[in-house]
């Protein structure tokens, strides 16, 4: 028993010089508590709806003000025809339109049947019925209240309201349109990021890196050299993983594949560099492995929009979700697979990339040339 307990305090006390994956270990736990508590949700708090109402009367704005105090709705302002819904639909900036029919008021007067139109973005299929839902029990609820109107009146010819449903991108709601472009941004997450972060610790326990660091090249050339085959192998993953969703499971794709071959090259390159800043700030291969997984592939699962709707995150969330890579990623390639959109409409999100990109890359050869000083 001496000698198991002289054994114990030993590993006990390695564990405890190695402060890097010491800290690593503890919060990773805590940092996963809370990231699924608030991530884990399919519902939806803020749904922007665009009400489009050629000729506005009274019972089209007693709609209007019912969807705008649903506690769960946004009216966006500023859109009168049809032909905006469909631009901010593949903009990412719209979630539900509802589309009156002329004469709401006088049709409701005369007792004749109501139409309108609900249309929805149901390329994340899941978000898009749960968001189409809220709008449709407002509808709901005004015929309801019409109705309710209407029995203490002389009339008694019942409201008729058909509502007619539309989804926008994904109409036969196939949740494999939905993963497969983010599974894309794990595969090159997984790639680029976690195995050139393990490449490089590698490295640096062996010493082989402390010899290339005194050698002639450069800090920017030896990065270049380390991720560079990582990169070939994330476009190769990138292809084979389109090849299989067409073929195997008939994803739609609308857009330019050149398009999404040069954002995941970019993308991969982002993954590249902050593997590099990773293995550069991290001292043994499993503080690398678990920083890259705690700090890459769990907000890109949890905080890109990949499973779980943005809007339905904490508004602190919401902002640190605007420095996960793959959540500009997913916007990219969902719009353009199942959007058909152009750079006209993703060119902030590419933007975005590119300045990570630099960050990362500039921050990385730094660290590498404070260790060569």
């Amino acid at each position: 028993m001496s000698s198991l307990t002289a054994f114990m305090l030993k590993e006990m006390r390695h564990i405890l010089r190695d402060r890097q994956t010491l800290v690593i270990l503890l919060l990773l736990p805590l940092a996963q508590v809370v990231l699924f508590g608030f991530a884990l949700r399919t519902d939806v708090r803020e749904v922007r709806v665009a009400f489009i109402d050629p000729v506005p009367d009274h019972a089209s704005e007693a709609l209007r003000s019912r969807l705008a105090h649903n506690g769960r709705m946004r009216i966006v302002e500023g859109i009168s025809t049809v032909r905006e819904v469909d631009r901010l639909f593949r903009r990412g900036d719209l979630d539900v339109a509802v589309v009156v029919e002329p004469g709401l008021a006088s049709r409701l007067g005369e007792r004749m049947p109501v139409r309108l139109m609900l249309v929805s973005d149901a390329a994340d299929p899941n978000t898009g019925t749960t968001m189409q839902q809220y709008a449709a029990a407002a509808i709901n609820g005004w015929q309801a209240e019409l109705e309710s109107t209407a029995a203490t009146s002389v009339a008694t010819t019942p409201v008729r309201i058909d509502t007619r449903v539309r989804m926008r991108f994904n109409p036969t709601l196939e949740s494999v349109n939905l993963f497969v472009p983010g599974l894309i941004a794990l595969i090159l997450t997984l790639v680029s990021t976690l195995m050139t972060a393990i490449s490089l610790s590698r490295e640096k326990e062996r010493g082989t890196l402390e010899v290339l660091l005194v050698s002639p090249l450069r800090p920017w050339q030896i990065i270049t050299g380390k991720v560079l085959p990582y990169l070939v192998l994330a476009f190769a993953n990138v292809v084979t993983a389109l090849i299989a969703a067409w073929l195997v499971f008939g994803v739609p794709f609308a857009g330019s594949l050149t398009l999404l071959l040069a954002a995941s090259a970019l993308y991969a390159f982002v993954g590249l560099a902050l593997g590099v800043l990773i293995a550069a700030a991290t001292s043994s291969q499993i503080a690398a492995m678990l920083a890259a997984l705690g700090g890459t592939m769990l907000p890109s699962a949890l905080l890109s929009g990949m499973i779980f709707p943005l809007a339905s995150l904490p508004a602190p969330l919401q902002l640190l979700s605007n420095l996960v890579p793959a959540r500009w990623f997913i916007v990219i390639s969902r719009g353009v697979m199942l959007k058909g959109v152009g750079i006209a409409h993703l060119w902030e999100e590419l933007l975005v990339l590119t300045a990570m990109a630099a960050v990362f890359m500039v921050l990385a050869v730094r660290k590498f040339s404070a260790r060569l000083d």
